[in-house]
């Protein structure tokens, strides 16, 4: 039977699932646009103009979905997990506070100039308002990710009386895994839009539609693509090596290793078994797990017979961390290929242009891989090692938090089904300026019934 504590984990999962895909593009694309408007002052290039003119649409219909899921996010703080906030409130309260203060309103302030006032402002006014969003949108998941890293690896607090009390925000915010999570979520992001760009592009391409202005973008996406991918790897690793100091049972059950090694091998394949506490047809490389962990051939790794009782879930965990490995490598080798061929010829190969429209949304793939390992991994725990999940969750009854799933899961659903559609909709229209009219038109009519 499930019970209260394993649908509320469900619900809020399926919850951050849905919101973080759209940050995930919203971060990277405000930096990509405020790039294409400086190109143009600079060059006058109907190129960049046009790129602007329609990816701006992307970022707004992307910014709206994730304004919304975030609302409904934190909703559940207070109707799912009240234990969380009685107990850390102290120390989350402010940071999420900080987040709203200093980045949402600087967002929302100046989106509507982003969005409606190439015509109705000067144009440095127009692209300091796209500096100033896109660098909302990263303050906004600066907060964010201390707050999430403050949750992996706490300090700077002491507990009285059961409940946590700040004594170092320096030490809250750039906690030991902060710097580490952050840049790999904002090159994750990056790499996201990077491959969302060169597969509607690709896409756009192959439907005929402005082939000289997607040529320079598909190009563009490449060259970003094959410096990014190998900055995250490094970046990967380092995050690596920061989790396997102070979480080191997360890193043990995202590589199945049940047992304290010397030498570890790094297991390929496998199906991890909770009751006989081992691997299952193991495909597995000698040795590989100790140099990368430990750069040493002969490295001791922990395994998970050394964390009695508090262990995370070790099937999701090991696979969900080989999905975001193969995304990786997937990217990495569409980058490196990418590259080549759009310096090679202007006449980009078909073939090429299919991958690439394939992998429009990989990025969503590996980060909601590598979110799940982020997040299952610090299981039984809310918060490592001070506030257990089971300690925090709701009591109320489980057919309500049923309902509310299913309902969650309809609307979701219905919505990321609906955003794709959109996108392709809007990269099947020749004339951007059409949809710039349409769009401000409507906003305009909407206001008027209001």
């Amino acid at each position: 039977m499930i019970d209260t504590l394993i649908l509320s984990r469900i619900q809020f999962a399926s919850n951050m699932t849905f919101h973080i895909l759209f940050p995930t593009i919203s971060i990277a694309l405000g930096w990509v646009l405020f790039y294409f408007k400086v190109q143009f002052n600079k060059t006058g290039a109907s190129i960049w103009n046009e790129a602007y003119q329609f990816w701006v649409k992307i970022f707004a219909l992307t910014f709206a979905l994730g304004v919304v899921s975030g609302i409904t996010m934190s909703f559940q703080f207070g109707t799912n997990w009240p234990g969380y906030m009685l107990t850390v409130g102290n120390i989350a309260g402010p940071l999420l506070g900080y987040e709203v203060l200093s980045a949402f309103f600087l967002e929302a302030t100046f989106l509507g100039i982003m969005l409606f006032g190439s015509k109705r402002v000067s144009q440095r006014a127009h692209t300091v308002s796209i500096f100033l969003v896109a660098f909302g949108t990263s303050l906004s998941a600066f907060w964010i990710i201390a707050l999430d890293s403050w949750m992996q690896t706490p300090q700077g607090f002491e507990m009285i009386n059961g409940q946590a009390h700040a004594t170092n925000w320096i030490e809250i915010v750039f906690n030991p895994s902060m710097p580490y999570r952050l840049f790999h979520m904002l090159t994750a992001s990056f790499l996201t839009v990077t491959f969302l760009i060169a597969g509607i592009s690709s896409y756009r391409y192959l439907k005929g539609i402005s082939l000289a202005g997607n040529r320079v973008l598909i190009k563009l996406a490449m060259t970003v693509a094959v410096i990014l991918v190998p900055l995250q790897i490094a970046l990967g690793d380092l995050h690596g090596l920061n989790t396997l100091h102070y979480q080191p049972a997360k890193v043990a059950a995202m590589e199945g290793i049940w047992e304290t090694t010397k030498g570890a091998s790094a297991v390929l394949f496998a199906i991890p078994d909770d009751s006989l506490k081992a691997n299952r047809y193991e495909v597995a490389i000698p040795k590989l797990a100790s140099l990368y962990l430990t750069h040493s051939l002969d490295g001791e790794v922990k395994g998970l017979d050394a964390f009695p009782g508090d262990i995370p879930p070790v099937k999701p965990m090991f696979f969900a961390f080989r999905i975001m490995v193969g995304i990786g490598i997937l990217m990495l080798l569409a980058a490196c290929v990418g590259f080549y061929l759009t310096r090679k010829s202007d006449e980009l190969p078909r073939w090429l242009l299919k991958t690439l429209s394939l992998m429009t949304f990989s990025g969503w793939v590996g980060v909601i891989a590598g979110w799940y390992v982020t997040e299952i991994g610090r299981q039984p725990y809310l918060v490592s090692g001070v506030l257990k999940t089971a300690d925090a969750v709701t009591k109320v009854p489980t057919n309500m938090i049923l309902g509310t799933l299913v309902m969650y899961l309809a609307l979701y659903i219905g919505l990321i089904a609906s955003y794709i559609w959109v996108v392709f909709y809007l990269a099947r229209q020749s004339n951007p300026q059409q949809i710039v009219r349409g769009l401000d038109s409507g906003l305009t009519n909407n206001i008027a019934g209001v």
